[in-house]
């Protein structure tokens, strides 16, 4: 009896799984909220093996998703938010570096926020933009209805060209920042990550009381250097041993954690969950792969993978992704398929029921509902390529195409043109097998010298001189002389 009362558990458990996938996805319209961290890795979870930091909002969420276990991001911040918005790859957007003009995404680009809005979805940006501060640029300009942002790549920072943050930024760098918020600039009042998730919350709040769906794009700038944490968050880990470095970078995403948790709670008190699709994700590998603990040199964990932001190889670019639509996807279920970023256009323009306008630029991602209806879902092979960008000003893109690139497979990776590495039996790719495979070597670099032949052209903004101005500096001091930087307040939440 015992047994046969364990049996039927399991079936229910098994049904309920499948019950949970079975309805098709297409055209559900949920609303749609990503949040994109910064510079986090796959070893920066304790779901993911993390034994130094502790995560358990994330790990929460973890546990409640359908996880994309073979998921790939660009090795950089700039060319992911690119493949994200267009669904094709970064450099078929112009986006082949992270400053110098290049991290400007082509106004011949039509975004996935231009589809939801025109769908009739509410779409709002939280953090981080990264893909031009010129007007034309800016994301009010590419379909986001709700701007609150800071500029450049980061908080602070300024280069030698239009990207560059407002100036009081250099001094207040994650604290009190002045953020750009539909298109004037206010000062805010405490530590940037939770500014921006209070924000997020504030407008989520009032678009629960419509009946329209809404994108939220949350992309903190956090947990990229300088590494600043709130000293509530940053000392358990100088308390632990470690340098004040990694204690702030590790405090940063303890920060990310609670205000995670913060989003996941208010979601079930307003009754969204059923009705939103959560989605947490990074940009690129992990960047801070070692550091000091007790005096000693210490090495972060990376969750097995070989090298961290900027690399060609698996740890630039396998991040986690974990999607969680309450009573819709499936709890704790692991996809093994080799999905990517540039996904995520063809997926959220599905489950919107969006129409794609006709010029809309040819894009390399397929829809993922095949996927979230059944996880066991046939899915072809592919290939997908990777090129860290970042050559020199004024050089010849030509002179680079080898330069820290990749072709992943769902078996393999080739990596520069010369190495190969069997990914299901060596995902820490330890061990060249190129000669024992010259047959996926030849096809490899073949499809990859295609793609860089095609993909050549487009890359717009190679001869483009750097700005002579910062567009966020000038809109400040205009600003400033007009009327003053008003302050920031966020919205009270209701129960």
């Amino acid at each position: 009896m015992r047994l046969s009362c364990q049996l039927l558990a399991i079936v229910f458990v098994l049904s309920a799984v499948e019950m949970a996938t079975s309805a098709t996805v297409q055209g559900r319209r949920p609303n749609i909220i990503l949040v994109m961290t910064d510079d986090q890795g796959k070893g920066d979870l304790s779901c993911l093996g993390n034994q130094d930091l502790k995560t358990p909002n994330l790990d929460r969420h973890y546990s409640l998703s359908t996880r994309f276990r073979d998921f790939h991001v660009s090795p950089t911040c700039a060319p992911t938010r690119s493949a994200i918005m267009s669904g094709r790859h970064e450099f078929r957007n112009g986006v082949t570096h992270t400053i110098l003009e290049r991290e400007r995404m082509a106004l011949s680009t039509t975004t996935i926020a231009e589809v939801l809005q025109q769908s009739g979805y509410a779409t709002a940006i939280f953090g981080k933009w990264h893909l031009g501060d010129e007007e034309p640029y800016q994301p009010h300009n590419r379909g986001f209805g709700e701007v609150f942002i800071h500029g450049a790549g980061g908080i602070g920072q300024a280069y030698d060209s239009s990207c560059a943050d407002a100036p009081p930024n250099r001094e207040n760098r994650y604290f009190d920042c002045v953020i750009r918020h539909n298109g004037s600039f206010v000062q805010t009042e405490g530590f940037c990550t939770d500014v921006f998730f209070q924000a997020a919350l504030g407008w989520i709040q009032e678009q629960k009381e419509t009946d329209a769906p809404f994108f939220a794009y949350i992309s903190t700038n956090a947990p990229h250097g300088p590494m600043i944490a709130p000293e509530r968050f940053k000392q358990p880990f100088l308390d632990a041993g470690f340098d004040e470095s990694t204690a702030g970078r590790y405090g940063m995403i303890a920060n990310i954690d609670e205000n995670f948790g913060v989003l996941m709670n208010r979601l079930a008190q307003w009754g969204l969950e059923e009705n939103t699709l959560l989605i947490f994700m990074t940009d690129n590998g992990q960047a801070g792969r070692s550091g000091k603990r007790n005096g000693e040199r210490y090495s972060l964990f990376a969750g097995g993978l070989k090298n961290g932001k900027g690399s060609p190889n698996e740890g630039g670019t396998r991040v986690p992704a974990f999607w969680r639509w309450k009573g819709v996807l499936a709890e704790g279920q692991d996809i093994d398929a080799l999905t990517a970023h540039i996904d995520l256009f063809e997926t959220f323009a599905d489950l919107a029921g969006a129409t794609i306008p006709s010029d809309t630029q040819p894009r390399d991602g397929q829809s993922l509902l095949p996927l979230l209806d059944n996880p066991n879902a046939d899915w072809d092979d592919r290939f997908l390529f990777t090129h860290k960008g970042r050559w020199p000003k004024d050089a010849d893109p030509r002179e680079h195409q080898y330069d820290s690139c990749a072709v992943r497979s769902e078996r393999f990776r080739f990596v520069n043109n010369s190495e190969l590495y069997d990914i299901d039996a060596d995902p820490g790719e330890t061990t060249d097998v190129a000669g024992a495979h010259p047959d996926v070597v030849r096809k490899m670099r073949a499809a990859y010298d295609e793609w860089w032949a095609n993909t050549l052209p487009l890359m717009v903004n190679e001869d483009v001189p750097n700005s002579s101005t910062r567009p966020f500096w000038v809109l400040y001091e205009q600003q400033l002389a007009a009327g003053g930087i008003p302050g920031w307040s966020p919205a009270p939440l209701s129960d």
